[in-house]
């Protein structure tokens, strides 16, 4: 059984819309920028998590992807599923065709049953045990600026005008 690095990147991805998704549809810019992924690519997966029934988009202004259901009915077998396009399956089968001769597998059901355990406990651990097992994100307090106490200025008065600025100035001026 092999985990690809696109499923390991989709239960990242929907880790993350778990956590964020209590501020609203999540947009996918937020997690590239959290998770130092491309858009596109995140574009691409969440187009099959969408088409697996596991997220919700909305669209427009403020809009993103939400988790479809309760996160503790989605588990880690489903969104591997839902981004590899094939059923969970195990590899030593396919690879004892593969091999001829000498190089055939003398171990199929050690493999065969070390697979079966490996997609048994993908499905055994949920998307809510996932996100309960996060730390819980801080709040990014920005440090206040730092103020310098300057003395205080000096108010220097203003000399008056020698001539008026304006008509109802005029007025001031020629009557002392």
């Amino acid at each position: 059984m092999r985990l690809s690095t696109r499923a390991r990147q989709a239960v990242i991805a929907l880790i993350d819309v778990a956590l964020h998704q209590n501020e609203g549809p999540v947009a996918l810019a937020g997690i590239s920028r959290r998770r130092n992924v491309s858009v596109s690519y995140l574009e691409q997966m969440f187009t099959e998590l969408r088409r697996a029934g596991l997220v919700e988009s909305t669209r427009g202004p403020g809009g993103g992807y939400e988790i479809s259901r309760d996160p503790a009915r989605i588990t880690v077998a489903d969104i591997v599923r839902a981004v590899d396009h094939a059923e969970l399956k195990p590899v030593g089968r396919q690879r004892e065709r593969e091999a001829s001769g000498e190089q055939q597998c003398l171990t199929p059901e050690l493999w065969t049953a070390l697979n079966r355990h490996v997609i048994e406990y993908l499905e055994s651990v949920s998307l809510k045990m996932l996100v309960d097992e996060q730390p819980v994100p801080s709040p990014q307090a920005q440090p206040a600026p730092i103020r310098r106490l300057e003395p205080a200025r000096q108010r220097v008065a203003s000399p008056r005008p020698v001539a008026p600025n304006s008509v109802f100035e005029l007025g001031r001026f020629v009557a002392p």
